[in-house]
């Protein structure tokens, strides 16, 4: 059975006009393929905008779906200027969340969603990760609001180094095969 590919399609306009570009995967730079990214359709998978080159600034998780005016739907303040594709993950989930750098301070594990940190488990704060299976997504404020950020596994040393030296994770949301 042929494994069906994940692919977006960015238009350069607002409301699918102009010139396109259909992507299947990674990119770190739309200007290669487009001059402006104002409007995408999501055919089939998740990934996540950003609105600067080489996955920097904000971050955006896009589902399957159409996205006629990309700013003034996700809040945008510039245009699509790199996207990652996030690959479906079979099984289980696991994130250990630190209050401080370097996988220090409190510790909490966290198998499932966590609209809040400071209710759920007395942490201030994230400042450092291990994202030991499964895609997750970081949110500023509680209840999956504010910035985001997404996480792949591996080690996150320091989060405030990431290109938002303001931002404090409080809640934490798995990206399931629902959202595919």
């Amino acid at each position: 059975l042929m494994k069906k590919q994940l692919y977006v399609i960015f238009y350069e306009d607002k409301n699918f006009q102009g010139r396109s570009y259909e992507c299947m995967g990674d990119c770190p730079d739309m200007s290669s393929y487009l001059s402006r990214c104002h409007s995408c359709r999501v055919e089939r998978g998740c990934f996540m905008m950003y609105d600067h080159t080489n996955f920097m600034g904000n971050q955006y998780f896009m589902r399957r779906g159409e996205y006629s005016d990309s700013m003034s739907m996700m809040g945008m303040s510039n245009c699509i200027r790199s996207c990652r594709m996030i690959p479906m993950h079979r099984g289980s989930y696991r994130l250990r969340i630190y209050e401080r750098e370097n996988m220090s301070g409190q510790m909490t594990e966290l198998m499932d969603d966590c609209d809040n940190i400071m209710d759920r488990h007395r942490m201030s704060s994230c400042m450092s990760c291990n994202v030991m299976e499964g895609n997750w997504l970081m949110y500023e404020q509680p209840h999956y609001r504010g910035r985001m950020m997404y996480m792949r596994p591996g080690e996150y040393r320091n989060l405030s180094n990431m290109g938002h030296s303001s931002m404090r994770f409080m809640s934490m949301k798995r990206i399931t095969d629902s959202c595919y």
